[in-house]
């Protein structure tokens, strides 16, 4: 037997005029100018496993470098969620122990009544998950809070395996290379730290996010998307 090797890719669909409808609809979003009362917001959210030490590690000295013992401790799950506003270069993550719908409303709720409480809608972007969903905040929250934060949110969904087009996950792959891999976090509060200050920082020292692709490039380079048309 010969040995192969794998890659895992995101395999887009072959005319599929759901996702380029979701697509292009993801897309005319990025391009629309900036509106401080209309501001885009894009979200994602991905699991950690929290990992406790089994023994003290070993501070690093001049001759090596910090040791962990290579045995620990399954500590449960987490839940990072990434919010981004990329035109005005502004990211925060934030974490909980969980991934349930109330968990999202309540994530999503914080920025609409904190940072966009004057704003009169906010576009959101995000994965066409069960747990985003404008049923989330009436689980929540009492019928009259959820109706006003509803009233003010306009959702725009990534396509089904479209993921790729959220700015949040890029984002989120910042995060996690510059500041979760290869790490041990043992408690939720301890992650929920660490990532604050990343957000800080990233904040401080990184511009906005210059999008790229637009509707005319997706139709030029991804014409295996389109539907033929049949008339």
């Amino acid at each position: 037997m010969t040995n192969r090797k794998i890659q895992y890719w995101v395999i887009l669909p072959d005319a599929d005029a759901e996702f380029v409808a979701a697509m292009e609809e993801v897309l005319d979003t990025y391009e629309k100018p900036y509106a401080p009362d209309h501001p885009v917001l894009c979200m994602d959210e991905q699991p950690v496993q929290l990992i406790k030490e089994t023994r003290p590690p070993i501070p690093a000295t001049k001759r090596h470098a910090r040791r962990i013992d290579y045995e620990y401790e399954r500590a449960g799950t987490a839940s990072i969620f990434m919010f981004t506003e990329p035109l005005a270069g502004w990211r925060e993550a934030t974490a909980r122990a969980s991934k349930t719908k109330v968990d999202w409303a309540v994530e999503v709720a914080r920025l609409m009544e904190g940072r966009y409480r004057k704003c009169s809608t906010v576009t959101l972007v995000c994965d066409n998950l069960n747990t985003h969903t404008i049923g989330a905040f009436y689980e929540a929250f009492p019928p009259a809070r959820a109706r006003a934060i509803v009233r003010r949110l306009h959702f725009c969904h990534t396509p089904k395996h479209g993921s790729w087009l959220n700015i949040a996950e890029n984002e989120l792959s910042s995060l996690t290379r510059q500041c979760v891999s290869g790490r041990r976090f043992g408690i939720l509060a301890k992650l929920q730290s660490e990532i604050a200050a990343w957000s800080t920082d990233a904040n401080t020292n990184q511009r906005g996010v210059d999008w790229q692709m637009k509707i005319n490039d997706a139709r030029r380079k991804l014409k295996s998307l389109y539907p033929k048309i049949k008339v």
